[in-house]
């Protein structure tokens, strides 16, 4: 008997043996490669988090249930829509360098890695509006905006950048993470929906601008950091391996930018304001992370201080035309962080490009190009989404009505509030509509304190 077991053990040994092959450099570079984005990939879905607090910090208490379940709502259908639509017209066989046409519900599809992590990147773009919508759309609208734009307007413009027989990328724009792909194209599409939308309650007084600060300042701090370090795998995954060179580089001018442009916003607003602005510093931090993604793998350490620098000044005079000149109400700051400063990022290639920008003897050649991409960029976005939005409008509206805002989305779109107050401020539909502005006027000064009870 015992001699059989050793035979019977030694057959299994030969038998695994035999099976088992030592892994060869090439498999194990591939997997090495798989691992990296994989992780870039979760630091990427963590920035969501990071989203989720920093709209619910600068926005007021009554809504921050409402904010939460949208960002929770965003990465769910964008991920779903994603797979039956999105990635097959961003990265299916291009039909005239326009629009892919082959690859729905991953049909064919291999890489299930690349789609997991573009699936990131596309609830990234989603994202960005619902801090420009907050406290005044309705839940089923925002839905319907999440859908257009993940299912059809990001992907298109992401094949004609990153597929590489896109019309863009055949000219020679240049978008390495995406400054114009994400950020831009979020960007124009919540401009567009504010410009539907219109200002809070209170928020424009004739001539005076009313500031409505946000509820809970650390939290959106908290949010600024997650999404800080989320970046490095925004940025550093869009290598799509695990270059031992390029990787550290693009996370080099990633820390870098970000950092210059935190200097260069607190030490603006001081200037400008007599005093450190801390909402429009964080802010900084956000408009140095767009504005060196597009450059990260082609702008040098040094360019990227230079990137980050310029980008703090221009997040805080981009607030100020849109709140004060322009009075579009954006409570987060989102469209100027996406939009303004990604049109920068996305020109800065042109400029601090060390293989073919102007400042290193490239000529104006390749800023021209980045200049077309970001027309093209945002004439296909506003035009789609202002499109898509008439079409919406002529059926419903997409605001709530005074009173749900005056009470806040929380109770109006969910029936419950994210916290517990001591008092349920509710107003007399009978109520004149001038008495409803003058109390949402006061709702708006109220003191976080006096919101959390």
């Amino acid at each position: 008997m015992f001699k059989k077991s050793i035979l019977l053990f030694i057959i299994f040994l030969s038998i695994a043996s035999t099976a088992y092959a030592a892994p060869t450099s090439e498999t194990l570079q591939l997997s090495v490669n798989l691992v990296w984005v994989m992780v870039a990939a979760f630091l990427v879905f963590f920035m969501h988090a990071g989203f989720a607090m920093v709209e619910t910090g600068f926005t007021r208490a009554k809504n921050s249930l409402n904010i939460l379940m949208k960002n929770f709502i965003t990465i769910s259908v964008a991920a779903i829509l994603f797979y039956i639509l999105g990635y097959a017209l961003m990265f299916g066989t291009s039909l005239g360098t326009i629009i892919g046409i082959d690859g729905f519900l991953l049909s064919g599809v291999e890489d299930i890695s690349f789609f997991v992590f573009q699936a990131m990147f596309v609830a990234t773009c989603a994202t960005i509006i619902s801090g420009a919508v907050a406290e005044r759309m309705k839940l089923s609208s925002y839905v319907l905006i999440v859908v257009a734009m993940t299912a059809v307007i990001y992907p298109i413009v992401g094949h004609w950048i990153w597929q590489g027989d896109g019309w863009l990328t055949a000219l020679g724009f240049s978008d390495f993470a995406g400054s114009t792909v994400v950020h831009l194209t979020g960007a124009v599409g919540a401009l567009t929906a504010v410009l539907f939308l219109g200002p809070r309650l209170g928020k424009y007084t004739g001539k005076k601008v009313n500031v409505i600060p946000g509820h809970n300042v650390p939290i959106g701090a908290l949010g600024i950091f997650i999404l800080w370090l989320g970046w490095f795998g925004f940025n550093g995954g869009s290598t799509l391996a695990a270059d031992p060179q390029l990787v550290p580089m693009v996370i080099g001018t990633t820390l870098l930018s970000t950092s210059a442009a935190l200097v260069s916003s607190a030490l603006y607003t001081k200037i400008r304001f007599k005093r450190v602005d801390a909402s429009l510093s964080l802010n900084g931090v956000l408009a140095g992370l767009v504005g060196i993604t597009a450059g990260c793998a082609e702008i040098s350490l040094g360019g990227a201080i230079l990137v980050g620098l310029v980008s703090g000044i221009v997040l805080v005079e981009g607030i100020r035309l849109l709140d004060t000149k322009l009075r579009i109400d954006d409570p987060v700051g989102a469209i100027t962080v996406h939009g303004i400063c990604g049109i920068w990022g996305t020109l800065a290639v042109g400029l601090f490009s060390t293989s073919n920008g102007l400042f290193y003897g490239g000529g104006i050649s390749q800023l021209m190009i980045q200049l077309i991409g970001v027309i093209a960029v945002i004439a296909w976005t506003m035009g789609t989404m202002g499109t898509f939005l008439y079409i919406v409008t002529r059926f419903s509206s997409i605001r709530v009505s005074e009173e749900e805002e005056i009470a806040g989305l929380d109770f109006a779109e969910h029936g419950s509030n994210a916290y517990e107050l001591k008092e349920v401020i509710l107003t007399d539909e009978s109520e004149p509509i001038s008495g409803r502005l003058a109390f949402a006027d006061r709702l708006n000064n109220l003191s976080s304190a006096g919101e959390k009870g």
